[in-house]
This record gives C-alpha cells, structure tokens and sequence, in this order.
C-alpha cells in the first residue's frame, strides 16, 4: 500500500427499477475526497437484475492525490466546463 493510501469499510449500494438505476459507493466516517483522490472498491463484481436493488458492505482503498496532480485535475476540470460555454448568435427570432 502506498504511503498515501489507506483502507476503510464502505457501503455499496445499487439499484436497477423502472424508477431508478444509480450505483452509489458511501465511505465510512466523515472521509472527504478532493479531486484526483481515488476510490478502489474491493470484492468480486456486483450484478443486480432489473427490478432489484442490494447494499453491500465491503472494504476500499481510498489513495490520495498528491498537490501536482491535484493542480492538474482542477485545471483541467476548469477547461473541460469551459467547452460548455457554446453560444450561437443567429439572426431572426425564434421559432
């Protein structure tokens, strides 16, 4: 395990319904991820039918992110949004 990684329970819960489908993964404790932090969920994979939902308590590995690469994410992050920024002027109003 690197030195900036450790691991905590964790709560995963999924659901596939008509109304719903999420996959939800809830850390134990008040443990804040920043960006670049990254999340690996131990176990074998989950598979829930249609109709179904489950919440599974398994183990995860949380490592953080060191400053540079922090820096790099929010950065890019910020570019990414800026891409949505589309404005188009068209003459005429509105149909």
């Amino acid at each position: 395990m690197k030195a900036n990684s450790f691991d905590t329970a964790c709560r995963i819960e999924i659901e596939q319904t008509a109304e719903q489908f999420h996959a939800h993964v809830r850390l134990a404790g008040d443990i804040e991820l920043q960006p670049g932090d990254q999340v690996q969920v131990h176990g074998a994979p989950i598979r829930v039918d249609f109709g179904q939902s489950i919440a599974i308590d398994r183990m995860a590995t949380v490592t953080r992110a060191g400053p540079l690469s922090r820096l790099w994410i929010k950065l890019a992050a910020y570019f990414d949004l800026t891409e949505l920024y589309e404005v188009s002027f068209t003459p005429g109003r509105p149909s």
